[in-house]
């Protein structure tokens, strides 16, 4: 066996050093590293270094709702490596990424019936963000280059994704190389109406007219596409109000404009419905995706698109490339074999049902925290949750202590500032769900 991986489970033999991880803080990290080292993973729950278990409850990072380890993603991939372990995406390509762009398309909304892979979430935005220009271009509308994305809103890393996401932290590094012409409608998180709402709140749909705003001040004809999570979840599941995206594909539909739906995050399941897109009863033009697709276990994404957006790219000459775009490892063989078991085993388990029943056994669990002192908000829809806990003096504190006391205490948690995010495993129990929330209980309390 390989000694590196080998060693794999004594920390005492790891080099923290050279290592630099992202959106993590380094010295912090590596000031005590051994709590932090996972070693192995099944089910529902990671192992860390020093022998403790962890309840997975964000599913990884949003990309494992099987859980780890399931033999049949094991042996798909190992089959998959065994018969073809890659194959060229340029000119060429092969039987389980061909079939997987033709299972992909029949789980989209109607109409969205063209796949074209990359590998994250950020290179499918990028790649959406593309397609959005080069289809106004085609069509003899090159003034449509603006890009409006949303504050709060999170589109991955690349200068694309990052311009019309709305993390400030992401973006004030980076400010002198966003891309032009990008703008954002304000976010819909409001807790003087919306704190504790169950579900989707009851007031703020009215919040989608802001697009008009954008629409008066630059003129529809400049703009190319609107990009929103359904849910957001980087931000800390801000959940639509009712009718919100309903508005924005009128708004949209009215302009001209593309309207992106970056799923990233909500797609293959987590709202218990294929795409979120079908959970709220919208159709957009694109659909971008990623993690839940491979269950995580090998990087890929992509981008659903209407017929007629592919086919305006499919003219001049038979021979040309149509869309000078793609990846080394767009629709890897390896990536496409896990999925097609990810979602043979959705599919066999019903997991999407699953989402729909543990829904209602998150959302009492989780609001019964309200009576919690220290607390803000707490939001619920599909199989996510969010805390937003008072924060102390320092921004963040909080919610990092409770994190780093989560992992002696049996339970990995997912906090950004003061928000604690949940999305547990779709193959999670009841129980397993209940007693997630209760060891957050615990931990708020230890951490007033």
């Amino acid at each position: 066996m390989d000694q590196h991986i080998e060693a794999q489970g004594d920390d005492r033999q790891l080099n923290v050093e050279p290592y630099w991880l992202p959106f993590t803080a380094n010295r912090h990290f590596k000031a005590d590293p051994s709590p932090r080292i996972l070693v192995s993973a099944k089910g529902a729950y990671y192992r860390t270094a020093e022998g403790h278990e962890l309840f997975d409850s964000l599913s990884g990072l949003w990309c494992c709702p099987i859980g780890h380890g399931h033999p049949r993603i094991v042996e798909a991939l190992t089959r998959q490596a065994q018969t073809l372990d890659y194959c060229t995406a340029f000119q060429m390509s092969n039987p389980v990424t061909l079939r997987l762009a033709e299972r992909v398309a029949d789980m989209a909304p109607d109409g969205l019936d063209h796949v074209f892979f990359a590998n994250s979430g950020s290179e499918s935005v990028d790649t959406a963000l593309k397609i959005a220009l080069g289809y106004h271009r085609l069509r003899g509308e090159a003034g449509r280059f603006r890009m409006i994305g949303r504050e709060k809103g999170y589109h991955g890393v690349g200068f694309g994704g990052m311009s019309v996401g709305g993390m400030v932290a992401n973006r004030k590094m980076f400010a002198t190389a966003m891309i032009p012409g990008v703008d954002h409608l304000r976010h819909t998180h409001d807790y003087a109406e919306m704190a504790f709402s169950k579900g989707q709140p009851e007031w703020g749909g009215h919040l989608a007219d802001d697009l008009e705003r954008l629409v008066a001040l630059h003129d529809a004809a400049t703009i190319a596409a609107v990009i929103v999570e359904p849910v957001q979840g980087s931000a800390g599941v801000i959940v639509p109000p009712r009718g919100y995206l309903q508005r924005l594909r009128e708004i949209c539909t009215k302009h001209g404009i593309l309207l992106i739906f970056d799923e990233v995050i909500t797609g293959f399941g987590r709202m218990g419905a294929p795409f979120a897109a079908q959970r709220f009863d919208v159709i957009p033009d694109m659909i971008t995706f990623a993690k839940g697709i491979t269950n995580g276990i090998v990087p890929m994404g992509g981008v659903i698109v209407r017929k007629d957006i592919y086919e305006t790219f499919m003219q001049g000459p038979a021979g040309a490339v149509e869309l000078f775009h793609g990846y080394t490892y767009s629709g890897h063989p390896l990536a496409a074999a896990v999925a097609h078991a990810t979602l043979d085993v959705m599919e066999e388990e019903d997991l999407f049902g699953r989402v729909r029943e543990l829904e209602g056994v998150l959302e009492s669990a989780v609001h019964d925290l309200r009576s919690e002192t220290g607390l803000r908000d707490i939001r619920n829809i599909g199989l996510t949750a969010a805390i937003d806990l008072e924060p102390r003096s320092e921004p963040g504190a909080r919610a990092r202590a409770i994190f780093e006391r989560g992992l002696r205490e049996g339970i990995l948690l997912r906090f950004t500032g003061d928000t604690i995010a949940m999305g547990p495993p779709f193959i999670s129990t009841p129980d397993e769900i209940r007693r997630m929330v209760e060891m957050l209980r615990g931990l708020i309390r230890a951490e007033r």
